[in-house]
């Protein structure tokens, strides 16, 4: 089966086989791994706010996300991951959002008009490095088919990337207009797929397998009451620790072992510097403007720093914020704007929330997911019985 059929009904077949395919490659692996949990469930609650009904990024009102796997043959392993802000046009109705730069090894589509406006104009799209543009002109075509669109003549798709290049054969840039259209169309709220699934098929992070991860804070009523929601896709590297546990250190797989412990080096494989990448979304329903929205997007480092990272030489390491508020909401060709918008005193808690659903998301993306063989590697599941070891030696226990 290839993926370069010409209409999305004919391609419809393969998309149910290729999701058949992926279940079951998952539950092989899980078989093989052990049953994989989310964070909470090893007992890793980062934090101190609490979560929404879904510890997800649809937590927030409105928020969407669609997810299609791509995964042919022993070779192709990738996807796309897309996040809606609302139900609405989001080219007719935009959202003020920003994003931050924590290192800047990647291929962002969009950053500078969003960055230079300070708003989407197009949901969110994730795939991998080779595909960017791709996805790109998928989802622009897709837009300007949508109801009152026909006289647009501009349009600023965003799309983020990190290289599954090791698990997926990226030369063949195999994403497809048809796999877009489908995550866009397919998108919905509620629980959210996390690990080897959408545009997490075929990433690593911190040498295991990595992926989609998600999380989210719900502020007490005396501090607004804001929900704030995340999600990640996780392809860096670094030295693993959770919740200050040092897991890297004590699974022995960490980044510069071979440099800083020969004797514990890994054979045929070169040193890890922990080079990769890392997408950050957050959304939230707070009344944030883009310039708070930069200092948002800003604190996901510091949820980043928490898991291990260092923000290597070779990663691209990117957040992008967005607030769904009705209040700061901005319809297209409107020749004035009033809003009203959280002061900066009130950013402190939305701050604190953002950090500790990011450090959460990043651990739900490699505890939920699955060893997977593709592009002839294969690349494990970071071990969950181990793990649970490491933490109660720590003190982390399940509650």
């Amino acid at each position: 089966m290839t993926t370069s059929l010409r209409a999305f009904h004919s391609l419809l077949p393969w998309l149910v086989a290729t999701v058949l395919l992926s279940s079951i490659v998952a539950g092989l692996a899980s078989a093989q791994s052990g049953e994989r949990v989310r964070a909470r469930e090893l007992g890793v609650a980062p934090g101190i706010f609490p979560t929404g009904s879904h510890n997800a990024i649809t937590d927030v009102a409105g928020v969407r996300v669609g997810q299609v796997t791509l995964s042919e043959g022993d070779r192709v392993r990738t996807g796309v991951t897309a996040i809606l802000p609302h139900g609405s046009n989001a080219y007719r109705s935009r959202v003020p959002a920003a994003l931050h730069v924590g290192n800047g090894f990647g291929k962002f589509v969009g950053a500078t008009q969003v960055n230079e406006l300070g708003e989407l104009e197009t949901p969110i799209l994730l795939t991998c490095t080779l595909c960017v543009w791709k996805a790109a002109d998928a989802m622009a075509a897709w837009l300007l088919e949508q109801p009152d669109m026909q006289q647009v003549q501009s349009i600023n798709p965003v799309v983020g990337e990190t290289n599954d290049g090791g698990l997926n054969d990226i030369r063949a840039r195999p994403m497809t207009a048809e796999a877009v259209r489908a995550a866009l169309t397919g998108a919905s709220g509620g629980p959210v797929r996390e690990g080897s699934v959408g545009a997490g098929t075929g990433t690593v992070a911190f040498g295991w397998k990595g992926g989609i991860g998600t999380s989210s804070r719900v502020l007490p009523a005396s501090l607004g009451g804001w929900t704030v929601g995340v999600l990640v896709q996780s392809n860096f590297g670094g030295v693993l620790q959770v919740q200050g546990a040092p897991v890297g250190r004590e699974l022995e797989r960490f980044a510069f072992q071979e440099a800083v412990a020969s004797n514990r080096s890994r054979p045929g494989l070169a040193d890890d510097r922990g080079d990769g990448s890392i997408i950050i979304v957050i959304a939230t329903d707070a009344p944030l403007g883009d310039r708070n929205l930069g200092r948002v997007a800003s604190r996901a480092m510091m949820g980043l720093g928490r898991t291990g990272s260092s923000a290597s030489n070779g990663s691209g390491d990117y957040a992008l914020a967005f607030s769904t508020a009705e209040s700061v909401r901005r319809p297209f060709g409107e020749p004035r704007r009033t809003t009203t918008e959280l002061a900066n005193d009130e950013m402190s808690a939305v701050f604190q929330a953002t950090t500790e659903a990011v450090e959460e998301a990043i651990y739900n993306s490699l505890f939920m997911a699955t060893t997977t063989q593709g592009n002839g590697r294969t690349i494990e599941a970071i071990p969950l019985d181990r793990v649970r070891a490491i933490l109660a030696k720590h003190g982390i226990r399940p509650r």
